[in-house]
């Protein structure tokens, strides 16, 4: 009874790991998600501002 009992407490313990190792690789995406964004964010504004400071000026007359 006693090694059944510490079978099934080691198979509890394994699903526990799956499961937190499961979740830390759902965190880690969604932050590598979250850094994608950022930088693209970043090289779309940079992208635009560039652009906006090297048209030709509008001459008034």
């Amino acid at each position: 009874m006693t090694e059944n009992a510490m079978t099934e407490k080691e198979e509890r313990l394994a699903r526990e790991r799956d499961e937190i190792a499961a979740r830390v690789a759902s965190f880690k995406a969604t932050q590598q998600k979250f850094e994608r964004e950022r930088q693209e964010y970043y090289a779309t504004t940079l992208r635009s501002a560039w652009h906006g400071y090297q048209r030709e000026p509008v001459e008034t007359d």
